[in-house]
């Protein structure tokens, strides 16, 4: 009686005469679990010891057997199995050929007329269009309305699709249509390309954003021109973060997306993930690794950094989504009980650098600080200019300025005559070493936290507030005001006296 055996598509399979009684099947050839004890086959018997000369040694059981079989119910002369249809080739033993630079496309797909010849690739017709090859490989494609966007490494090139473009004598060119399905290949003016960080494109309209690490630039094509928006006072900063992309063995990576909320391209710079993991002991990431921000074309201007980093981008009609080891997470959420500043579970500060320096040809000292907007603000640090280089001994100089201390919010810096500091019940009145309010404005002293630099009298806790031309001063939100909530910031000010001169 014959038995019916199911095995995978091969062109020949194995059959053992055994099976196992175990619950867990036993290794399985090609498909078949073996011929079923009811039409023949034995049930599985564990390895026997068998003795031999000096010692023991594994064998089979003797009633197993293997039969690679190819026929048809294993008749003389039956029909063979084969492999089925296969894609068409050149040769029986084709030799692949690697062409970095080259585009090739297969035979159409109709799905109204039931054509289908994607598989098909026939060297009679011309079904390859080669790029320079001075100019590198081909990193991405990008299909924009009847042209093809070519992102070599070294060179950003259009193809057109279903027409040619045809030159008459004298030098005037045409386009007409074609049966040719990649046309010619016209290049963007400009030594420009994508590098090998394809994965840092995005596109937008009639935009198209990507950096280019050989040439330490951020790049926006736009109709026929290509634009360096890294040179939006950024110049330097791109230079050094894509240049530092390829200090190690691995290759740096460069991820871009398009923030469809903000109408902004996003881009994160960082090392390979590989050999820099850049986490820190709490298991979050070390922003000394990484550098996220974002280009707003609206004002021409990189205008924010970001703490997080991103291992995708992706943006769906209004809402922003970013992936991180395999989560999705969505940026801007409005649903009650989101936190802002809280990426990937994880809250971050909040912070913005920015000068005092108003009459800039004269010293002043500067001393008290102020700003309108929300509680939870603090100063995390306010630097002078530096001197010019004094000479301590021979061949070391040194510049010295002034740094006033943390300035706390106004709800960290609270505490009373008991000693007590929040976030300890407070018994009246209460007093504040940071912030404090005034007619709704958030004053505070500048108190000079400075070391003694060469040639002062008076320094240190002696000094009143910060002495220079112009302050660098930072702040940011603390994490224990309001946390998550909205923080504002209208105007930050300052009171300075102005220096005696000579």
């Amino acid at each position: 009686m014959g038995a019916i055996i199911e095995v995978k598509y091969f062109n020949s399979f194995l059959l053992r005469k055994t099976i196992s009684t175990d619950p867990s099947p036993k290794p399985v050839w090609n498909g078949s679990f073996g011929v079923p004890a009811s039409e023949g086959g034995f049930p599985h018997v564990p390895d026997t010891v068998l003795p031999v000369s000096g010692g023991t040694a594994l064998a089979e059981d003797p009633n197993n057997w293997v039969i690679e079989e190819s026929r048809i119910r294993g008749g003389y002369n039956n029909t063979s199995v084969d492999y089925g249809v296969k894609a068409y080739l050149v040769e029986e033993e084709p030799n692949s050929s690697i062409r970095v630079n080259t585009l090739i496309y297969s035979g159409i797909f109709n799905s109204r007329t039931g054509i289908n010849d994607t598989n098909v690739f026939s060297v009679g017709q011309n079904i390859t269009k080669s790029a320079d090859p001075t100019n590198g490989s081909i990193q991405k494609l990008y299909a924009e309305d009847t042209n093809l966007v070519i992102f070599q490494e070294n060179k950003i090139s259009r193809a057109l699709v279903n027409k040619d473009a045809i030159y008459a004598a004298e030098g005037g060119g045409t386009v007409t249509a074609s049966n040719l399905t990649i046309g010619v290949i016209q290049p963007f003016p400009g030594r420009y390309g994508i590098s090998k960080n394809p994965e840092s494109f995005a596109a937008y309209g009639y935009d198209k954003y990507f950096t280019d690490e050989n040439n330490n630039t951020v790049l926006k094509l736009s109709g026929g021109s290509i634009q360096e928006v890294s040179g939006f006072g950024m110049t330097d900063f791109f230079r050094d973060q894509l240049n530092n992309m390829n200090t190690t063995q691995a290759a740096g990576f460069a991820q871009g997306g398009w923030d469809i909320h903000n109408k902004q391209y996003v881009v994160s710079i960082y090392k390979n993930p590989i050999e820099f993991p850049g986490l820190l002991a709490d298991g979050t990431d070390d922003p000394e690794t990484y550098k996220t921000l974002s280009f707003d074309s609206g004002v021409s201007g990189w205008t924010t950094f970001f703490s997080y980093k991103p291992d995708q981008i992706i943006s769906l009609r209004d809402k922003l989504y970013t992936l991180k080891n395999g989560t999705i997470w969505q940026h801007y959420a409005e649903n009650v009980g989101a936190l802002r500043g809280n990426f990937y579970g994880v809250n971050t500060r909040s912070s913005l650098t920015f000068v005092f320096n108003p009459q800039v040809t004269s010293s002043k000292t500067f001393k008290t600080i102020s700003y309108e907007g929300s509680n939870g603000w603090q100063v995390d640090n306010i630097i002078s200019d530096a001197t010019g280089e004094d000479q301590l001994n021979a061949g070391v100089y040194q510049t010295s300025d002034d740094v006033a201390a943390l300035i706390y919010s106004h709800t960290e810096g609270q505490y009373d005559l008991a000693g007590n500091v929040y976030p300890a019940q407070l018994t009246q009145p209460i007093y504040y070493a940071g912030f404090d309010r005034k007619e709704n404005k958030y004053v505070a002293n500048l108190i000079n936290n400075s070391g003694a630099a060469q040639g002062e009298i008076l320094f240190g806790a002696s000094i009143s507030g910060i002495k220079g031309y112009y302050v660098t001063t930072t702040m940011s939100t603390d994490l224990v005001t309001n946390l998550g909530a909205e923080k504002q910031l209208f105007s930050v000010g300052t009171n300075y006296n102005m220096n005696s001169g000579f």
